[in-house]
């Protein structure tokens, strides 16, 4: 199977179970996930099967948004609610307009210390193995930019909020941080992806929708994303047999593409995606990556 599938993940499972789940309804080995959900967390999750595998450095840049809710009184060393409380339990008093105020400086640009137990790699490690074996994380903060961060509500020691925020960065660590500012302490207490760059809740399957229909190719794949609403920001253009044919070898060719673009998508029909070329010159393209 060829394709992308954008996932409901529901709580419990790491985004590799999902990929492996997904595997053994499909029968295609050759799958990857855009951007990893912690097992706590639900909602979108694209991935990329068969040949489609080969854009993925095309998704990386995409923005997440979340919704989800914040507990105060303790921090965890994992930033979120699976993790073990850490420092002094209390029970603060805090008001709407105290959490608003406080989640002010949390937008824009800024640089965000990564949680201890992520997968930030360390000298080659990731960072939540080095945790679990007690052994010292050093991380370096990362430069990321947070969109929008607006506190919905609160009730008790439990805010709501909703979030916009740049690839690489985490919710967890604003929670934590939000927590520390308050004086506190806070973590994630439960999480949910509503968007992943394009793709959004509207275009999700759960797994149990797809487990119905395993074994049924055809079924399968009128559940993944329509090829020409991939990547937007490129251009679709329908090649002629002559072209296609050399783009297919490597070789440059001339496209019917008269925008500015300096990537476009090429197709053979209406759905099926033979690469991604790079404008030259003019009407001349050279292909950057062939789906074979």
């Amino acid at each position: 199977m060829n394709g992308l599938l954008v996932i409901d993940k529901p709580g419990g499972m790491t985004s590799h179970d999902v990929v492996n789940r997904l595997r053994k309804i499909t029968g295609e080995r050759s799958i990857g996930h855009l951007g990893t959900l912690d097992p706590m967390a639900t909602g979108v999750l694209p991935l990329l099967m068969g040949r489609f595998t080969r854009l993925a450095q095309y998704f990386s840049s995409a923005e997440k948004s979340y919704t989800g809710t914040i507990r105060f009184g303790f921090a965890t060393d994992t930033y979120d609610a699976e993790g073990e409380p850490v420092g002094q339990q209390s029970t603060p008093v805090l008001t709407l307009e105290q959490v608003q105020a406080a989640a002010v400086r949390f937008r824009g640009e800024m640089q965000q210390m990564p949680p201890p137990f992520s997968a930030k790699k360390i000298a080659g490690q990731p960072a939540y193995k080095l945790a679990r074996e007690g052994k010292p994380v050093a991380l370096k903060p990362a430069s990321v930019f947070i969109d929008s961060f607006e506190i919905m509500g609160l009730e008790g020691a439990e805010a709501s909020f909703a979030m916009r925020i740049s690839a690489g960065g985490y919710v967890r660590s604003v929670a934590h941080d939000l927590g520390q500012d308050l004086g506190c302490g806070a973590h994630l207490s439960s999480l949910r992806r509503t968007q992943a760059g394009v793709f959004t809740l509207a275009d999700a399957c759960t797994l149990k929708d797809l487990e119905a229909l395993a074994g049924d190719v055809h079924a399968l794949e009128e559940k993944c994303v329509h090829p020409r609403h991939l990547l937007p920001e490129m251009p679709s253009v329908t090649g002629d047999s002559v072209a296609l044919g050399r783009l297919r070898n490597g070789a440059q060719a001339n496209l019917p593409e008269f925008s500015r673009a300096s990537l476009v998508k090429v197709f053979a029909g209406q759905r099926d995606l033979v690469g991604i070329a790079r404008r030259v010159a003019g009407t001349l393209f050279q292909p950057v990556v062939v789906m074979g």
